[in-house]
This record gives structure tokens, C-alpha cells and sequence, in this order.
């Protein structure tokens, strides 16, 4: 079954050209094109649509505010594609419920995969997008130089505290009742907690009792675009450890790859 999409745009050559674009492929039905948010909204109410495509600066109503009323309001999944890539846009439309954001001038067959990994249910962002996402969130804090300070001891429990970690709990997008394992993750992060302070938790888009202070403090050298190499660097720990916190991340938070771990970390969302 062809993936039903709606193109939004208040330049007629480019919503005629993507429109042409998408219906070579085949995968796609384009429903309509239209030349602003309102449009969007209005028609996404009326009709069955899967996707929708929006320019971010456009008459009436932008693709930002678009992207917030079509999440609220229908099933559309709204994606942004647009020649902008300012950090105000990117972050407000994540945050608004963007499932993508990619730039126009990605080949047709990169737009294309795009529109049909959202469709699935996966959230797509370019990496220089993801970049500025990054670097325009307050979110990120510097990470407590006293775990630097650690020795062979203290890492030997930090694994140890890894592998009782290795195994998924209820956490984020998780129902059921409380486990002992999880009280064991709960215990670990309040003995950090009282040594290194609440205040790096405070203003997370998620909420951060499922995780240990190291795993929060791994998820947010992750959504700073570190490798697991250069994590480990950063907090003294062996690779194989950072690779153990990360699964144990993942676990918790049902997400399967370390993207998505910044994006979640980023914006408290998971899908």
C-alpha cells in the first residue's frame, strides 16, 4: 500500500517538483500540495493522511506550529523539509512532535527513505540538524569532573554496578509494577546523588530515576555526538563498560540504537 503524503510549501515550484519527485518512486500518493500550515492542518483534519511534508517559513502558519497542531489534532506524522536549518526551528519542531528534519537539498532517494523510516514509526534527522540540536540545548552539562578522579577501585564498582545494570527494567514507555532490580537501580543512583548532588537531573526532559548517575551522565556525552572510545576517555572507564551502560540505556528506554538515545535524552521523547 502506496504511503499517503501531503506536501506543504508556499513556493509553487518546489511543491510541484517534490510532488513529481515522490510520484516516480512509486511508494508514495500525493494527496495534495498546498502553501501553508494552516492548509496542512486543515487538510490532514479532513483527510486519511500518513505523512506531511513542511516548509518551515511559510504565510499564515509555519511549518513549526504546523508540526504542533498536526501532532495534537490528527494522526499525520509531520516531518519538516525545508532549506532552513536554524537552531530556533530545529528545536522548537523536535519538540513539537517533527518526527523528521532533513534539508532540501538531500538527493531524491535520501528524501525518499526518510519519508518511509518516519512512516514506520522511526524519527529521522539529518546530522547536521542533529548537530545544531545539539549545541543549542541548555540541556547538556558539563560532566562532574570528580568522576575523573576515580581509581582502579572505583572503576572495578563501576563495572560491577554495569553488569547488575545489564539487564532491561520498567523504565520510560515500560508499564509494570516495580522490580527489585529496579530498586536496586533506584538505590544506586540516590548513593550518587548524594555524593555529586541533584542538580545535573534537574530540567531533563525525561524522568531520570530509571537510570544511575554514570548512565545519565553517558546518555549526555552520547547526545554530544561522542564515540564509545571517546566516552570512555572522558569518564576513565574501559570501552566494554561504556558498550554495557549503553545497552543497559537502551534496555531501559525500549530504543534500539544510540541516535535515538541522544534524541531521547535531548527531548524526553522516545518515538
Amino acid at each position: 500500500m502506496k504511503i499517503k503524503v501531503l506536501i506543504a510549501d508556499d513556493n509553487s515550484f518546489i511543491r510541484e517538483g517534490m510532488r513529481i519527485i515522490l510520484s516516480t518512486f512509486g511508494d508514495f500518493d500525493v494527496l495534495a500540495t498546498v502553501e501553508n500550515g494552516q492548509e496542512a492542518v486543515d487538510f490532514c483534519k479532513s483527510q486519511d493522511v500518513d505523512v506531511a511534508l513542511l516548509d518551515v517559513r511559510m504565510p499564515v502558519m509555519n511549518g513549526v506550529e504546523a508540526t504542533r497542531r498536526l501532532t495534537l489534532e490528527t494522526k499525520t506524522r509531520p516531518m519538516i523539509l525545508t532549506t532552513f536549518d536554524d537552531d530556533e526551528y530545529i528545536l522548537d519542531a523536535i519538540r513539537y512532535g517533527a518526527k523528521g528534519y532533513l534539508l532540501k537539498n538531500n538527493d531524491p532517494e535520501r528524501i525518499r527513505d526518510a519519508i518511509k523510516s518516519v512512516h514506520s514509526g522511526n524519527n529521522v534527522l539529518q546530522d547536521v540538524v542533529l548537530d545544531k540540536l545539539k549545541s543549542s540545548m541548555d540541556l547538556l552539562r558539563p560532566v562532574d569532573t570528580a568522576s575523573k578522579s576515580e581509581t582502579a577501585e572505583g572503576r572495578s564498582a563501576d563495572e560491577a554496578e554495569t553488569k547488575r545494570s545489564a539487564a532491561p527494567a520498567g523504565g520510560p514507555g515500560r508499564a509494570g509494577t516495580t522490580t527489585s532490580l529496579e530498586a536496586g537501580y533506584a538505590q544506586g543512583s540516590t548513593s550518587q546523588n548524594e555524593v555529586h548532588g541533584q542538580s545535573e537531573t534537574k530540567g531533563l526532559p525525561f524522568d531520570p530515576s530509571p537510570f544511575t548517575e554514570r548512565e545519565l551522565g553517558v546518555m549526555s556525552l552520547v547526545a554530544r555526538g561522542l564515540s564509545n572510545k571517546e566516552i570512555s576517555k572522558e569518564l576513565f572507564i574501559s570501552e566494554g563498560t561504556t558498550a554495557n551502560y549503553i545497552t543497559s540505556i537502551l534496555g531501559k528506554t525500549l530504543l534500539e540504537h544510540r541516535t535515538q538515545i541522544a534524541i531521547y535524552y535531548l527531548t524526553g521523547r522516545v518515538r
